[in-house]
């Protein structure tokens, strides 16, 4: 067998379709979850109990996080396209400063497709199994996290748009 070497395999990978690359690294099988208390812009509490029955997109993250902040036009461009009964964006703040700096940063970048979420920072990041941020998790109908990556990503980009609807499409 012929062995390819850095330079051909770089450009292998390169040439391949941009929708054929997962942006984030799918599990053998789906994994349970554990929830903390997740408070929405509402004052209610909630769990990720109360989103099942649809693809969720949980993004983990805080303002005072250059990457987050980066990112959440993004994730809010993917809610405007792909949100609705089947899919959510959970944009799930740990920010100590509570709602108000959550709100004066959407208000700032223009985010309006994004709802809001706050969690306690420790109990979220522990739950989650957060080592950085920003932490996005891929959560199926059933409650049970299929993907995940560490770090920021196009969220609206072709590659993460297919990877999310072949989620959604397996149920």
């Amino acid at each position: 067998m012929k062995r390819r070497g850095f330079l051909g395999g770089a450009l292998a990978l390169g040439a391949s379709p941009a929708a054929a690359r997962n942006v984030m690294a799918e599990h053998q099988k789906p994994l349970p979850m554990l929830s903390p208390p997740i408070t929405d812009g509402a004052g209610r509490s909630l769990t990720l109990a109360d989103f099942r029955g649809r693809t969720v997109l949980l993004n983990i993250w805080a303002t005072w996080c250059p990457p987050c902040r980066h990112e959440m036009p993004t994730l809010d461009r993917l809610q405007a396209r792909l949100g609705g009964a089947e899919f959510h964006v959970l944009a799930l703040s740990i920010d100590k400063g509570g709602f108000d700096i959550v709100r004066a940063f959407y208000a700032e970048i223009g985010i309006t497709h994004l709802d809001l979420y706050l969690a306690d920072q420790l109990r979220g990041m522990m739950a989650f199994g957060v080592v950085g941020l920003p932490t996005t998790l891929l959560v199926n109908p059933q409650g049970r996290e299929v993907a995940r990556k560490v770090g920021p990503a196009a969220w609206d980009s072709p590659a993460a748009i297919s990877q999310i609807q072949r989620v959604i499409t397996k149920g």
